[in-house]
């Protein structure tokens, strides 16, 4: 039997639950607006680093750990790409806690498309021609916006830029998910100490001005991995196209979240998500069809 396919059900559930704490994850970051978004990434990286480690010694992944470690390159790689998830996360922090969370979405949209451009220009992968329309009518989409609401733009172009160049580099790096994201986390974490001693020296409350956002900076470490832990139990029983679909539904619910906290929808919005919609439609079918599926995100 096929080990994609020997749990679908129990698959398909792990991966709606991951996709979907992705996708309320601007609820968590909301409630606490007030800390700064350094303050918030910090402890992600703090809470994160005891977390993975744990998970590692559970699972008995220390002889991958230590072959990781032990390749110049693989670490070198892996330095880059904490330093680009680390901009990435502060950005979206930063973009949530102020009130741009459309723009956010947007981004995340973007990101397969970014994806399939990476794979032509640098893996030089061939694109089919619904893909090259997914691209052209995705571009469209983006110049609408950038006329009509170009002040948010360049957040969800950054976004999915850092996101798209980071899975890009992961994919080649020698390290699966949870070893490649321990050595990021560690490499992050002097940073992160750095960082909250600096402020704590400043006499700013580093663990937040109550005991409610005490609580809620504590949870930073599982807020983090949890979704990433439901992510690769399901990418080992579900196949990857499906993981590919599901990858929507993150930003789907961002977008919901931003129309409940009450953020503008301008035309320019609707005409670019409408654009950025029919090119997913075209990507998923070129998805499907062709024999090598794009890997979704971390």
């Amino acid at each position: 039997m096929n080990a994609n396919r020997a749990h679908p059900r129990a698959g398909l559930l792990l991966g709606l639950a991951a996709y979907a704490l992705w996708g309320v994850l601007p609820l968590y970051f909301k409630a606490l607006s007030s800390v700064p978004p350094v303050d918030i990434v910090a402890h992600r990286v703090l809470w994160s680093l005891p977390l993975l480690s744990l998970l590692i010694v559970a699972v008995r992944l220390t002889p991958d750990l230590r072959a990781a470690i032990s390749q110049p390159r693989t670490l070198g790689m892996l330095a880059i790409t904490a330093l680009l998830i680390a901009g990435n996360w502060l950005l979206y922090v930063w973009a949530v806690t102020n009130g741009h969370i459309l723009a956010a979405s947007f981004g995340y949209y973007l990101n397969p498309l970014a994806n399939v451009l990476l794979g032509r220009f640098v893996l030089h992968e061939r694109l089919s021609r619904m893909q090259w329309a997914a691209v052209a009518i995705a571009g469209g989409g983006i110049s609408v916006l950038a006329a009509g609401a170009l002040s948010q733009l360049w957040i969800s172009l950054a976004l999915c830029a850092s996101f798209a160049l980071y899975g890009l580099l992961r994919k080649v790096v020698r390290a699966d998910a949870v070893i490649g994201l321990s050595i990021e986390t560690a490499i992050l974490f002097p940073l992160a100490l750095l960082w909250l001693g600096a402020e704590a020296r400043a006499g700013n409350p580093v663990m937040g001005a109550d005991m409610t956002l005490t609580a809620l900076l504590l949870l930073a470490g599982i807020v983090s991995t949890t979704p990433l832990l439901l992510f690769a139990a399901a990418a080992r029983q579900l196949p990857y196209s499906t993981m590919g679909m599901l990858q929507f539904i993150a930003p789907t619910l961002q977008f919901l979240i931003a129309v409940y906290y009450g953020e503008p929808l301008r035309a320019a919005h609707m005409v670019a998500f409408a654009a950025i919609w029919i090119a997913l439609a075209l990507y998923i079918a070129a998805m499907l069809r062709s024999p090598r599926l794009p890997q979704p995100p971390e």
